[in-house]
C-alpha cells in the first residue's frame, strides 16, 4: 500500500512547484515540463516489463529493488542543481516506480483469498486512486512551508518503511522462473509507447499534427505498435506480451473499463485547478483543499465497496458507481464563472465516491478468472492502461479547452458592436484600458464555457460505456462460499 501510495503521489505531486523549480534552474516554460514528461514516458515505457522481470527475479526481491531504486533517485531530485540533473533522476524514477503499483497489486491478489479480494482491491485501491488527488494539496503545501526540493525528500522516510515493511513481513514467494526475453517484442512495444507519450505531452504545445515532430511522432507510434502486434501473432507463445490474456474476456473488458476511468479522473483533475486558479482567482492553497475532498469520497466508497462486494452483484455496484460519476460530471456541466468553494467540494466528493464504487468491483472482476501465473502480467497491462487512458484525457480535454476558447470567443465578440449602448459609454473616452477590460471579460465567459464543454464530452462518454457492463461475467466463486466465509468472520 505504501509503494503504490507513493508512486502515485509523484505522478501529481511535483505539478505545482514546477514554477519554483524553473526559477531555480532557469530554465525555460517548455524545457520545465520535461520534469513531469521525462517520469511519464519511462513509467510508460518500463511498465511492460514487470511481467518478465517478476518472473526472472521473483515478486518480492524485484518489489523491494523497485521500491529502494524509487527512494534513491527520489533523494537525487530533490539534492539537483541543474535541468538536466533533475530530468535524469526523474527518468530513473519512472524506470523504478514503473512496477510498484502492479506488483503490489499482484501480492494483494495472490495473499488474499478469492472471497476477500473485493476488500483488499479497497485498500489498494486507495493508494491509486486517492495519491494523484492529494499530490497537488500536499505538493503546494510542502512547496511554500519549506522549498520545492521537499517535493521529492518526503519519499525517502516513506520509501525506507516500505522497504523494511516489504523485506520483513511479506511471505516468501513462488521461486523465479527463467523465460526467455523477447527483445523485439519489448524495444517495439517500449518505441510505440514512448512516441505516443510524447505525442501526447508535446502536441498541444505544438498544435498537432501541423507540427513536423508531431507527425514523426505519430507515425513512429504506429509502425512500432503494427510491427509488434505482427510479431505477437506470429512468434507463438515466448513474445513479449501474453496474449492468453486477452482471451479472457474479464480482464480484457476491464482493462477498457479501467482505460476510461483514467481518461475521465485524470481529465477532470487536470482541468479544476486551473479552471480555480486562473479563471476564478483561487490561490494555490485553497485550491487544494477545495479539490482533495474528492479523496475522501474515493475512500469511504472503496471500503463500503470492499464489504458490498461479497454481498451485492459485482455488475451492479459499477453500475451504481458509474451513474454516480456522471451525476457529479453532470453538476460540473452546470458551473458559472461566479462559484463558491462548496460548489467545488460536493460535485468533486460525489464524483469521488462514484469512482470508488467503480473501481473496486472493477479490479475484482478483471482477475476473477485469470489464473495466478498470469497475475503479474495482467496487472502491469492493467496499470498501463490506466496511465494511458490519463494521458489521452488530459490531452484530448486539453486541445478541446484551447480550440473551444477561441471558437467562443469569436462567437461572443460577433455580437459585441459599436452601436451596443454599453460598448458606446465603453468608447466614449476613447481609453484603450476599457477595451481591454472587455476583451478579457469575453476571454473569462469563452474559457467557462470551453470548461463546460469538456465537462458534457466526460459526462457522455461516462454514460457511453455503461452499456459495456453485459460484456463482464460474474465472478466464478459462489455467492455461497462468499457468504459463508463472511458469516464466519462475523
Amino acid at each position: 500500500m505504501l509503494a503504490t501510495l507513493m508512486q502515485t503521489l509523484d505522478s501529481t505531486i511535483a505539478n505545482v512547484a514546477l514554477p519554483h523549480m524553473q526559477g531555480s534552474m532557469a530554465a525555460s516554460q517548455d524545457e520545465i515540463t520535461w520534469v513531469l514528461t521525462s517520469y511519464i514516458v519511462a513509467a510508460a515505457i518500463a511498465t511492460p516489463l514487470t511481467g518478465w522481470l517478476a518472473d526472472r527475479f521473483g515478486v518480492k526481491r524485484l518489489l523491494g529493488f523497485a521500491i529502494a531504486g524509487f527512494t534513491v533517485a527520489s533523494a537525487l531530485c530533490g539534492l539537483s542543481n541543474s535541468l538536466g540533473e533533475i530530468v535524469g533522476s526523474r527518468l530513473l524514477q519512472g524506470i523504478f516506480g514503473a512496477s510498484l503499483v502492479p506488483l503490489s497489486q499482484s501480492i494483494l491478489l495472490d495473499i488474499n483469498p478469492r472471497d476477500r479480494q473485493g476488500q483488499a482491491m479497497a485498500v489498494w485501491g486507495m493508494g491509486v486512486m486517492v495519491g494523484p488527488v492529494l499530490g497537488p494539496t500536499l505538493g503546494g503545501w510542502l512547496t511554500d512551508s519549506y522549498n520545492w526540493r521537499w517535493v521529492f525528500f518526503i519519499n525517502v522516510p516513506v520509501g525506507a518503511f516500505a522497504f523494511f515493511g516489504v523485506s520483513t513481513f511479506l511471505p516468501a514467494r513462488d521461486p523465479a522462473r527463467q523465460t526467455r526475453f523477447d527483445m523485439f517484442g519489448f524495444a517495439t512495444l517500449a518505441l510505440a509507447i514512448g512516441a505516443l507519450q510524447a505525442m501526447l505531452d508535446r502536441g498541444e504545445q505544438l498544435d498537432w499534427f501541423s507540427s513536423l515532430e508531431i507527425r514523426i511522432y505519430a507515425l513512429v507510434a504506429a509502425l512500432s505498435f503494427a510491427f509488434f502486434v505482427v510479431h505477437t501473432a506470429t512468434h507463438g507463445p515466448h513474445t513479449f506480451f501474453r496474449y492468453q490474456l486477452l482471451k479472457d474476456r474479464n480482464f480484457a473488458t476491464g482493462t477498457f473499463f479501467i482505460f476510461v476511468i483514467g481518461a475521465v479522473l485524470y481529465a477532470t483533475r487536470a482541468l479544476l485547478p486551473p479552471m480555480l486558479q486562473s479563471l476564478m482567482g483561487y490561490p494555490v492553497a485553497l485550491t487544494g483543499l477545495v479539490t482533495a475532498p474528492s479523496g475522501a469520497g474515493t475512500m469511504v466508497a472503496m471500503l463500503i465497496a470492499g464489504r458490498l462486494l461479497r454481498r451485492v452483484d459485482a455488475r451492479a455496484l459499477l453500475l451504481f458507481g458509474f451513474v454516480v460519476s456522471a451525476f457529479s460530471l453532470w453538476q460540473m456541466m452546470q458551473y458559472t464563472i461566479v462559484l463558491s468553494p462548496s460548489d467545488i467540494v460536493w460535485p468533486g466528493v460525489i464524483q469521488g465516491f462514484g469512482l470508488g464504487f467503480v473501481f473496486v468491483p472493477l479490479s475484482a472482476l478483471t482477475f476473477s478468472t485469470l489464473t495466478p501465473e498470469l497475475r503479474a502480467d495482467g496487472t502491469a497491462t492493467y496499470s498501463l492502461m490506466r496511465n494511458i487512458g490519463s494521458s489521452i484525457g488530459i490531452s484530448v480535454v486539453q486541445t478541446f479547452f484551447t480550440r473551444g476558447t477561441q471558437v467562443s470567443h469569436a462567437n461572443l465578440a460577433e455580437h459585441i458592436t459599436p452601436f451596443d449602448p454599453a460598448v458606446q459609454s465603453m468608447l466614449s473616452n476613447g481609453s484603450p484600458y476599457n477595451l481591454g477590460v472587455l476583451n478579457q471579460t469575453i476571454t473569462q465567459q469563452a474559457q467557462m464555457i470551453a470548461y463546460l464543454n469538456d465537462f458534457k464530452m466526460m459526462f457522455v462518454a461516462t454514460l457511453l460505456v455503461i452499456p459495456l457492463l453485459v460484456l463482464i461475467r460474474p465472478s466464478s466463486h459462489s455467492a455461497s462460499a462468499a457468504d459463508a466465509s463472511h458469516a464466519a468472520m462475523d
